[in-house]
């Protein structure tokens, strides 16, 4: 049996990690517009709660990007497989990372592609070469860290 899962993030800024984790992972943003309009329709949320982002109303404190094969809920725009999750917190990033991301680019491209997602805001923090294994730690524009592989 395979579950549908979600990788939960906090953000200082949800909307930007999007863009940068579904740049930096060839992933999609959900487009939860028509579940939004139901939602102020119902009165569940308020006008406050939302933006106007990517041409379309988005939640403003949460916004997932999906994989793009899987496929997706026609009602609420919410992907059926493979998400990260940014939901807004008011405190920063404090310690290491208990999870990470680890993005598999092959020692052929491992270089080209830590310098494409310094590209999309990422840093690098330090190159690690150890026991037959290698890999870029990299961190995310609100320092995140994940490996590039």
């Amino acid at each position: 049996m395979t579950f549908d899962w979600k990788l939960v993030m906090d953000a200082a800024d949800p909307h930007a990690q999007a863009e940068f984790w579904s740049s930096a992972l060839g992933y999609e943003i959900e487009d939860n517009a028509a579940l939004i309009e139901q939602l102020l329709g119902l009165g569940a949320v308020t006008e406050a709660e939302t933006v106007e982002r990517w041409g379309r109303r988005a939640f403003r404190d949460l916004v997932a990007v999906r994989h793009p094969d899987d496929p997706v809920d026609g009602r609420t725009g919410s992907g059926q497989g493979r998400r990260i999750l940014f939901q807004r917190v008011p405190e920063p990033k404090s310690g290491k990372n208990r999870l990470h991301i680890d993005v598999h680019a092959g020692p052929e491209r491992r270089e080209a592609e830590a310098a494409r997602l310094t590209g999309l805001g990422a840093k690098v923090l330090r190159t690690v070469d150890t026991q037959g294994s290698q890999w870029v730690t990299m961190a995310d524009p609100e320092g995140n860290e994940f490996d590039v592989q």
